[in-house]
């Protein structure tokens, strides 16, 4: 009796071992992962036209403080503040009477001296017709002869006096250096003024304005060959924008500095702009604009696409089998909102735009082409409009 049911559990047990294992080959395996939903473009070559743009500085190209050359006070101001000027239109008149006073005295001085002059020449003169009847002692002779050069140089001295006496009465008239614009007078009817201390104002030259700006030495060539080619008005490789205005008029390289600035590896560029409605003024901060000069197609695509990793740059790159590789890629310059890929991806191939966030390498998707709005980085994406 025992033995039987022994074997009676024996035998269920075995069952229920046998009915386990049943089970596990039945069960189902993991389950495969799921497709994700993306976008995707094909990448395709476009115009890449686009502006370096370089923070720059409006200035005159021809700039002077007036200042007094004598001392004394303002009698008379000739101009309006903010006016323009023309070369030698009178600007600023100060007191002259102390050197009218000092003209007067020089010019009186000058003919005593002519005067004693001709005294002297006349008893040279006198004392030489004596000496050839050997008539006079010879050193009467040589003293009128030196007295005669000492009246010479007396006049000498006299009429340079006078030349400095006019400078000094010409200097209390102050003009205008150049044509251009002057600005706020430093200084009232009736003030005080120290001759080279006292700023009375400033002109400028306003047309045309220079744009000063730098580059990076290795920029360097590239705006050589802009000077040395000549840029026509036409071509507006050169303009200047604030804030989303761009002036109307192109800009031409006036100047290259003479030297790279060691500190920074810079060197400073000069545009002249025509500035005849005078818009531009001295002082102001704009935006200078160069256009690209390449003419060859270029790789652009979405921005948005672009993932970063350790300051290295991919793009998931859309396989035959429906899923993603990671591609490393080598940007350029960003053209709005997208980028210029110098290499990692050639045209034709299609990468995805949304949803990179959810891949990894080998995933895989399900896409939908992203619509198309125009090419990214084509000339008028690129260029604000005027």
């Amino acid at each position: 009796m025992l033995f039987n049911r022994i074997g009676y559990f024996s035998s269920v047990a075995c069952l229920a071992v046998l009915a386990s294992c049943g089970g596990n080959t039945q069960q189902a395996g993991p389950p495969a992962p799921q497709a994700v939903k993306v976008t995707t473009t094909k990448v395709a070559t476009t115009d890449a036209v686009y502006y370096d743009e370089y923070p720059g500085t409006v200035t005159a190209l021809n700039q002077v403080e007036l200042r007094a050359q004598v001392n004394g006070y303002v009698t008379g101001i000739f101009f309006q503040d903010g006016a323009q000027v023309k070369k030698g239109q009178r600007l600023y008149t100060i007191d002259q009477q102390a050197y009218e006073a000092n003209y007067q005295q020089a010019q009186a001085n000058l003919a005593v001296q002519e005067a004693n002059l001709i005294k002297a020449q006349k008893d040279a003169d006198r004392y030489h017709a004596l000496d050839e009847q050997d008539a006079i002692a010879k050193q009467v002779v040589d003293n009128a002869d030196a007295v005669l050069e000492a009246a010479k140089k007396q006049v000498e001295a006299a009429k340079a006096n006078i030349r400095a006496v006019q400078t000094n009465v010409r200097y209390t008239t102050i003009l205008a250096p150049f044509d251009g614009t002057i600005g706020i007078s430093q200084v009232k009817v009736g003030g005080p003024i120290y001759a080279g201390t006292t700023i009375l104002n400033t002109v400028s030259s306003d047309d045309p304005m220079a744009v000063d700006f730098t580059i990076n030495q290795q920029e360097l060539y590239r705006y050589s060959q802009y000077q040395q080619q000549g840029v026509k008005p036409k071509d507006s490789i050169f303009t200047i924008a604030f804030g989303q205005d761009v002036y109307p008029q192109t800009g031409s390289i006036s100047l290259i500095d003479r030297a790279v600035d060691p500190q920074t590896g810079n060197i400073k560029i000069r545009l002249v702009f025509p500035n005849a409605k005078h818009v531009l003024r001295s002082g102001m901060t704009t935006k200078v604009r160069v256009k690209s000069n390449t003419a060859a197609q270029a790789v652009i695509i979405p921005y948005k696409a672009v993932t970063e990793q350790l300051g290295d740059f991919f793009v998931y790159a859309v396989t035959d089998s429906s899923t993603v590789t990671q591609r490393k890629v080598a940007l350029g310059r960003q053209v709005g909102t997208g980028v210029i890929i110098r290499e990692g991806v050639q045209a034709g191939e299609t990468i995805v735009v949304e949803g990179v966030q959810n891949l990894r390498e080998g995933s895989k998707i399900t896409d939908k082409p992203a619509e198309t709005q125009g090419a990214p980085g084509a000339g008028g994406a690129a260029a604000p409009k005027k």
